[in-house]
């Protein structure tokens, strides 16, 4: 029987035997083999180097049951909002992909731990890979998120993308006002049909600390380390993706975790202790965002023209990754540096006529210092804000969008820089860097 695609087989080369799943072939690519191995990741084969392709499973799509619940009374409600991602991600062998394709039911029968630690309610508002969203998926979510605390509920988990999901924790965390529960997102760098990923424990981890602390704010929950040992809850506002596909790729940026997961032992232990905690007489409130407001990032660079910042003219913000203490190339110092004197003119023109306009560090940690230099000063001088900040680039984005969908653009200019909800820090330890 010859082998097809999603099969099971082992590939004979001239060299060696390979164990893997028979993958679609893409276009280009017809004088190749593509395997996916037990590892999840695919490799090609020539053609010609193949002796022989035994089949040792045929490929049989299984129907997920869907899970029946029971409830439990001496448990807590913990509510999971699902809006797509790799952490609810399956291989599709017919097309060699990645899609998301299982229900909120499905994701309870994959890990039935959960149901140990709370009465589980779970449904789909939303299915798409988190780069696609926009500032009303913002909304939505937090509309659901209200929905779910008027229902009664102890807490919410919200499965997302790993992409973006810092910028929906920063907006969360904008937008909710007096959060009487947690809310914890949840993601997973590799899917969930896979031997490494991380999904079970991220997810549990998440359900086993909202069930079992006294914490109600919006936080990230992810891996450690690159062990199967603990989950780190991170600050929504402080935290950036800082590897492709580590499973311990969220990390805390100029401060400290909020706390450690370790399911395992059934232990939490808090790194903070000034975060909000549950009170069911706080009225939650929303602060939801414009979606017609248009905010910009740029990110720096040597060689640049005034052409790239003009296409923000029209913008209502603009945030700046500058380079290092917060710079641009805005000065001219010789013949060769005009273009920066027309970079320094365009924006002191585009804010004059109204484009509110942050800088940033594309460096990440650390703190911008605009008082160094004179060109800095001088950037200070047409209205870039930003001095003393510690804002990553995603969370001065997330809130000038914010700011300018609630305030009046002059309110804006003094809130940019004050520390509303714990996205700017009084004191940086040099622990924190890299932590």
């Amino acid at each position: 029987m010859q082998a097809k695609t999603g099969d099971s087989v082992i590939v004979e080369t001239k060299e060696k035997k390979i164990n893997g799943i028979l993958m679609p072939v893409p276009e280009g690519e017809k004088d190749s083999v593509i395997l996916k191995l037990e590892s999840g990741y695919n490799i090609g084969i020539d053609k010609k180097d193949v002796k022989e392709i035994k089949l040792v499973k045929s490929y049989s799509e299984k129907k997920q049951k869907t899970a029946e619940v029971k409830q439990n009374k001496k448990l807590p409600i913990i509510s999971i909002l699902h809006t797509g991602g790799t952490i609810a991600s399956k291989v599709d062998y017919k097309t060699g992909g990645v899609i998301a394709k299982f229900s909120p039911n499905e994701i309870i029968g994959m890990f039935p731990e959960l149901t140990k630690i709370a009465n589980i309610k779970s449904r789909k508002i939303a299915s798409m890979q988190s780069e696609m969203m926009r500032f009303v998926h913002y909304n939505l979510m937090a509309k659901e998120i209200e929905r779910e605390i008027k229902s009664g509920t102890d807490g919410i988990i919200i499965t997302h993308g790993t992409d973006t999901m810092h910028y929906s924790s920063a907006a969360l965390r904008f937008i909710l006002e007096d959060l009487s529960v947690p809310v914890v997102l949840v993601g997973s760098q590799r899917s969930s049909d896979r031997g490494s990923s991380d999904a079970g424990l991220n997810l549990i981890s998440a359900c086993y600390f909202i069930a079992n602390s006294d914490f109600a704010d919006v936080a990230i929950c992810m891996h450690e380390n690159l062990s199967d040992e603990s989950c780190l809850i991170l600050p929504a506002l402080k935290t950036r993706k800082m590897h492709t596909s580590r499973r311990d790729a969220f990390r805390p940026i100029n401060t400290t975790a909020i706390a450690r997961v370790n399911f395992n032992e059934r232990n939490i232990s808090f790194m903070k202790k000034d975060y909000d905690k549950k009170d069911k007489n706080k009225k939650l409130k929303l602060k939801l965002f414009n979606e017609k407001i248009k905010v910009g990032l740029i990110k720096t660079h040597t060689n640049m023209f005034a052409e790239e910042f003009l296409a923000y003219k029209n913008f209502d913000g603009l945030v700046i990754e500058g380079t290092g203490l917060g710079h641009l190339p805005n000065e001219e110092t010789d013949e060769y540096t005009k273009e920066n004197k027309k970079i320094f003119d365009s924006l002191k023109e585009m804010i004059k006529n109204g484009l509110i306009t942050v800088m940033s560090s594309q460096a990440i940690y650390g703190r911008i210092q605009m008082n160094v230099y004179t060109p800095m000063r001088e950037l200070q001088e047409i209205g870039v804000l930003g001095h003393l900040s510690d804002m990553t680039p995603e969370t001065a984005f997330i809130k000038l969008a914010w700011l300018l969908s609630n305030y009046k653009k002059e309110e804006v200019k003094q809130l940019i820089t004050k520390n509303l909800k714990g996205e700017i820090s009084e004191r940086i330890e040099d622990k924190t860097f890299l932590s």
